[in-house]
């Protein structure tokens, strides 16, 4: 998953502080992704650019993508990051420097830790499928563990939550006793919510955590708050319960997790902690170095943009 903004601003997130039980919608932003994938840009936002360590998200489709290359991301580099590819429909063929090839599909965790360094091309097989609908997800590492080795995990049984017309995947982290088997580095979860027509429940979640939703498809309610596509819903810390309820069939997506303390620095497809973590960085995916060499993709990898004419200074969590 890459940021393909030329121009991309730079952000410092993390520092303590928590917010108590609030409902503050968010808008998000179209953006454009490679050939021809336009995506929902839902966090950073105006507002806000964590939740618990999450710091990237977003969600595309359903596209219609019949005749259409559909999604198509060239070689680019990660460091300091978890990426999560989860898909609804469609597939994704994920390639990376540690020589993975993995295509994923709707309702498997493609899981990339990149660590001090690595790079990946995601692109539509040949053949595929007429719609992709997913999200994209970057989850920042923290300090001890942003040097970490690099790997890919890929994931097909996750456990499910079900009860009340809710039917909860966990995606990544741990909600209501049921815990991903995918890798994490700090407490955080990552569910797919699907709610049946007439749904009203409550859903056990940790008072400690920091949460945010988003609608994948139709309308729900979240805590007495009506949220369609196209916006994130943040609530704050300081529930043991979500109300959840829905009129049709809906879904969406659930993301928390504890504040995250550190302050980071996250420009174009990077995290660090400070301008110069960022500066090395480019300028070893320009020379070609750390970051290896994604085979098999039929096309050049990205270009780096221009660093900004300052220093990288540090903002807040929130804006």
């Amino acid at each position: 998953m890459s940021n393909l903004d030329l121009r991309p601003a730079p952000s410092l997130c993390g520092g303590t502080g928590r917010t108590g039980p609030v409902r503050d919608v968010q808008p998000g932003k179209q953006v454009p992704l490679g050939e021809s994938t336009v995506v929902r840009r839902l966090l950073p936002n105006l507002g806000r650019r964590m939740v618990g360590a999450w710091c990237f998200v977003d969600h595309y489709g359903p596209d219609d993508i019949v005749g259409e290359p559909g999604m198509q991301v060239p070689p680019h580099p990660h460091m300091g990051l978890q990426t999560v590819s989860w898909l609804r429909q469609g597939e994704v063929l994920h390639r990376d420097s540690l020589g993975s090839l993995q295509t994923v599909r709707p309702r498997e965790l493609g899981l990339m830790t990149s660590g001090r360094a690595i790079a990946h091309s995601e692109e539509s097989p040949h053949g595929h499928g007429p719609f992709l609908h997913g999200a994209q997800l970057w989850v920042a590492l923290p300090g001890e563990h942003r040097d970490t080795a690099p790997a890919f995990e890929h994931h097909t049984d996750l456990p499910v939550i079900d009860g009340g017309g809710l039917s909860a995947t966990v995606v990544l982290g741990e909600l209501a006793g049921a815990t991903s088997p995918g890798t994490t580095y700090s407490p955080l979860v990552g569910a797919d919510l699907t709610l049946a027509a007439g749904t009203d429940t409550r859903l056990p979640v940790d008072p400690d955590f920091e949460y945010a939703a988003l609608t994948i498809a139709g309308e729900s309610e979240v805590d007495g708050v009506r949220l369609g596509p196209g916006a994130l819903l943040y609530l704050g810390c300081g529930r043991s319960e979500l109300p959840l309820r829905s009129d049709s069939d809906s879904s969406l997506m659930l993301l928390g997790g504890e504040p995250f303390e550190e302050q980071i620095v996250m420009w174009w497809n990077f995290v660090g902690r400070t301008h110069d973590d960022i500066a090395q960085a480019r300028s070893d995916w320009t020379t070609g170095s750390r970051f290896g060499t994604v085979h098999g993709y039929d096309g050049d990898r990205l270009t780096a943009p221009e660093l900004p004419p300052g220093p990288l200074k540090p903002r807040g969590r929130e804006r």
